[in-house]
């Protein structure tokens, strides 16, 4: 069975949500050396543009959004666990699924109940 090549752009050029984050360089470089594995800064691999604007968005959704989506308290309880800079960066990835997963589909994004996504 013959499979055709995926398409140069759209949503199908990225197999799942979940892999976009990786496609877009949002994962940590990781180097090894021997017995020694080092996990650094994020890879930046991918397109600059995607990646700036992604993690624009998720420095201002936390910030400057007044309105409270599942994202933003997410984002927000991530931050106080980890540290801003990770949940920033962790933030962004998951925008980068939530938003292939939207272009995908042809959906809208609906943010929820201010109640079910300080809960979620």
């Amino acid at each position: 069975m013959r499979r055709d090549p995926p398409p140069s752009t759209g949503p199908g050029r990225v197999r799942s949500s979940r892999s976009v984050g990786a496609f877009l360089g949002l994962t940590p470089r990781r180097d090894q050396f021997g017995d020694t594995e080092r996990v650094g800064a994020i890879s930046k691999a991918g397109g600059p543009a995607a990646r700036v604007a992604l993690l624009e968005a998720a420095h201002v959704l936390p910030t400057r959004v007044a309105r409270w989506s599942a994202p933003k308290a997410w984002g927000v309880r991530l931050a106080q666990r980890r540290g801003a800079k990770r949940a920033k960066v962790a933030l962004a990835r998951k925008l980068a699924g939530i938003l292939h997963r939207m272009w995908g589909s042809g959906s809208d994004f609906r943010s929820g109940t201010p109640a079910a996504a300080m809960e979620g």
